[in-house]
């Protein structure tokens, strides 16, 4: 079967539930991330302690410890970079023998699509866990350089170089946050796509309860007002 057979299998609210998903992210990728967004999300509210960190970090002796917090940092990203392939390899056991998904759908009546629909939702499954596991490797190769950025920032507080480099590590530090961020939101993406193989309401349904949670722990968590509350005390995010 080619493309052409492929999109006629999809009804409209296939489509429907495809392109919500699709402009969801998005959209919901842009109020995170954007500074000009009217209420800044914890994204962005953690950037500016992140710059603060590096600015401390000068002045701070020894450094054992902003290195052990990158370490963690760097360990966490690991364990969800080999989580993605675990769920990546289950999803092409998945696209190799889809009669066991298909079994439950029709035992459940949920509904009786023809196997290469199931694999083609199996696959827009797949893409958010792909798309994951390349955003936390990258993250993880950001916060190498910035090991590296932080051991090159003077020890002296006088040194001329000592405040421009942490400020450069602390760009790339926050670049890095950036994207480990986005893997992890793909991840929720990934979970809330499952619901596509109980139907296109289903998917509907499943992404809308990941955008709702998305949004609520980025812009009205209590964890969001504590770091705002703070931050207000000393500056107010740009």
């Amino acid at each position: 079967m080619d493309a052409l057979t492929l999109i006629r299998l999809f009804t409209p609210a296939d489509m429907l539930a495809l392109g919500y998903s699709l402009a969801g992210a998005a959209l919901l990728q842009h109020a995170i991330e954007s500074p000009r967004f009217p209420r800044p999300s914890v994204s962005q509210i953690m950037a500016h302690y992140r710059r603060d960190w590096m600015r401390e970090m000068v002045t701070r002796q020894p450094r054992i410890f902003d290195a052990t917090i990158l370490d963690g940092l760097r360990q966490g990203i690991t364990f969800y970079a080999s989580s993605c392939l675990i769920g990546l390899g289950g999803g092409l056991a998945l696209l190799a023998d889809t009669s066991p998904l298909q079994g439950l759908a029709i035992s459940f009546q949920l509904h009786s699509d023809p196997a290469l629909l199931i694999k083609a939702k199996i696959l827009f499954v797949l893409a958010f866990v792909v798309n994951a596991f390349l955003k936390f490797v990258w993250s993880h190769r950001l916060f190498g350089y910035c090991s590296v950025l932080m051991a090159s920032v003077p020890n002296d507080v006088q040194d001329p170089r000592a405040f421009d480099r942490a400020a450069r590590t602390a760009e790339v530090n926050v670049t890095a946050a950036r994207n480990y961020n986005r893997g992890l939101r793909s991840v929720y993406y990934a979970l809330g796509a499952l619901g596509w193989l109980l139907g296109p309401w289903g998917l509907l349904a499943t992404m809308t309860v990941t955008f709702g949670t998305l949004i609520r722990r980025e812009f009205a968590s209590q964890s969001r007002a504590a770091v705002m509350a703070r931050l207000d005390e000393n500056q107010p995010p740009a």
